[in-house]
């Protein structure tokens, strides 16, 4: 009896720390760069106007990027309010609040970098 009674006490407390970790996850997080697209990154391929190829990139299929350093996060936008801030601080800096998962940021809030 009492090893059932430790195994069922080692196993929800297995259970209790994985839910813990899973929380600690999906933590959002605020992310400062400039606004870019996914097809592009940091580096826009059409000459004259960063902010007109992104709009035509984005246009076209790709999805909105946020380029930090070195880095360039997929933004995944849900909100058409969201959308229309991020073509308005096209090739501007911004600053993104959401969950990152990888190079992909599941976006909750966009709002011009200070």
């Amino acid at each position: 009896m009492r090893i059932r009674g430790f195994l069922s006490s080692v196993a929800l407390l297995g259970l209790v720390m994985g839910l813990a970790t899973v929380s600690l996850a999906g933590k959002a997080q605020t992310f400062t760069g400039t606004v870019s697209d996914a097809m592009c990154g940091a580096k826009h391929m059409m000459e004259g106007d960063p902010a007109a190829c992104l709009r035509a990139c984005v246009q076209k299929g790709s999805k909105y990027a946020l380029v930090v350093g070195d880095k360039v996060y997929t933004l995944d936008v849900k909100n058409k309010a969201d959308q229309d801030a991020l073509d308005k601080l096209a090739d501007q800096r911004a600053k993104v609040k959401g969950e990152a998962d990888g190079d992909n940021i599941q976006v909750s809030s966009v709002s011009p970098a200070k």
